[in-house]
């Protein structure tokens, strides 16, 4: 039926562009005809984004998967989800809870940026990475807690290779736009509360990205994204760049490693200076003499460094 309709129109145009005068009935039809043609065409222009917008949804990246080796990890010391309890793994829940509480809004007041946590320390070699990683893990443990660790020490990343993992996309990908969607370089692991995002791949201005606009907006859509979840960074050394410090403006608690019998005060104070706008600072001692061990072990302390009263 509609066929004919339609072929009668199309020779009733013609008819009426050969200057032939047609009823108005017929006029009538041919409008009616035109307005049909736009429904239709609207109708397929709809069905054309529909088709697009599900195809974009069905070809969504979903995070790569790893496999971390739960065994390895303990033997190197590091706290794991299924491991016996053990003096480390006591250790890092004393550590990591003034810091979850923090993070999730119940302590005395509230702390913007709580759930950003930078782990960082005056020099190299103090243990920042270690402790990022095992504070991470032991987080993961939590049953309400989920956390996201970012190897932001771009300059010498060592998470992925402390988990035996090789070498994957990540921060600087995004930074940098060779990534667009966090997601596509995010790694889920086999310790369901716990995902990584790695340093990424190497670049020559690695540690002047972490002090860039970029940074910053990744910084603030992660928070805003993931604002249920406690996010970790290992960040460069205070003292030996100016980019983590920029880093630290942008964190609601920061972790400081310090070495026992090895930073030297001068340089702890240093440090803590340059972050003296951070809310919460926390100190931890790491290899600290345990007269048990009878000798230099995991051991950690912990404390509040306090701001000084003006």
């Amino acid at each position: 039926m509609s066929s004919l309709i339609e072929q009668a129109a199309r020779r009733l145009e013609q008819l009426k562009r050969a200057g032939v005068t047609i009823s108005n009935e017929a006029n009538d039809l041919l409008d009616s005809q035109r307005e049909l043609n736009e429904t239709r065409q609207a109708a397929e222009s709809s069905l054309r984004k529909i088709e697009e917008t599900e195809e974009k949804s069905a070809s969504k990246t979903v995070s790569k998967r790893v496999e971390l080796n739960l065994d390895m990890l303990v033997s190197a010391g590091f706290v794991s989800p299924n491991s016996p309890r053990s003096q480390i793994s006591d250790q890092y829940r004393v550590i990591k809870r003034p810091l979850i509480t923090n993070a999730m809004g119940k302590g005395p007041s509230t702390i913007e940026n709580g759930n950003l946590i930078m782990v960082t320390s005056a020099l190299a070699g103090e243990g920042k990475s270690f402790t990022a990683l095992n504070l991470a893990m032991s987080i993961a443990t939590e049953l309400d807690n989920t956390v996201m660790l970012v190897d932001a020490d771009v300059a010498r990343p060592s998470v992925l290779r402390m988990l035996g993992l090789p070498a994957s996309p990540g921060l600087l990908d995004l930074l940098v736009g060779d990534v667009s969607d966090m997601s596509e370089v995010l790694l889920r692991t086999n310790i369901d509360k716990l995902t990584l995002l790695p340093s990424g791949t190497p670049h020559l201005r690695a540690t002047e990205l972490l002090a860039s606009d970029a940074m910053s907006q990744l910084i603030r859509n992660i928070a805003n994204r993931y604002s249920d979840r406690i996010i970790i960074f290992d960040s460069p050394p205070l003292l030996l760049t100016t980019e983590s410090r920029v880093l630290a403006s942008h964190m609601g608690q920061i972790v400081m490693v310090v070495h026992a019998q090895k930073t030297l005060q001068a340089d702890v104070q240093h440090a803590l200076a340059s972050i003296e706008n951070c809310p919460v600072k926390m100190m931890v001692l790491n290899q600290v003499r345990s007269s048990s061990q009878g000798g230099y072990g995991y051991g950690y302390g912990y404390g509040y460094e306090q701001p000084q009263a003006a």
